[in-house]
């Protein structure tokens, strides 16, 4: 996120009103109206956490032990256990879990 000089940006008016409140430190403006991004969306890295833990669950069903599932992923058994049964985790009809 870039820093910004507000005295070339915004009308005189509109920075003394602003100054009322805050000088002199660094104001972070949220984006107008919209939908925000949820944790790596923007990057991707939310797919891939999903595809892994769909094989995850794939491979738990195929009768994959938890503990042979930690050791293909080099994750720990509990890791393991919250993608198969935690919060997120999807039915096998691909409802969330935790959905009522």
């Amino acid at each position: 996120m870039p820093y910004i000089n507000a005295d070339g940006l915004l009308p005189p008016e509109l920075l003394r009103e602003v100054q009322r409140y805050v000088q002199g430190t660094l104001v972070y403006v949220p984006k107008a109206g919209g939908r925000r991004l949820a944790w790596g969306e923007r990057n991707g890295a939310r797919g891939v956490l999903d595809r892994r833990n769909d094989e995850i669950r794939s491979g738990h069903r195929a009768g994959r032990t938890v503990e042979e599932l930690a050791d293909r992923y080099g994750l720990s058994e509990d890791a393991i256990r919250k993608a198969l049964y935690g919060r997120g985790a999807r039915r096998d009809d691909g409802t969330d879990r935790t959905a009522g």
